[in-house]
């Protein structure tokens, strides 16, 4: 997964697309072992 922060030990990971694991987009927050996931049900432009 793509790394786009990393700030106080937290590192914030973003997965657009995965079908093995996830199907809609998500972002990913890890401190130590400690998991947030964040689904994105959608997106607006």
């Amino acid at each position: 997964m793509p790394v786009i922060s990393m700030f106080y030990g937290i590192i914030i990971q973003l997965l657009f697309y995965d079908k093995k694991e996830h199907k809609r987009p998500h972002i990913h927050a890890k401190y130590g072992s400690l998991l947030l996931l964040l689904i994105l049900k959608r997106l607006i432009f």
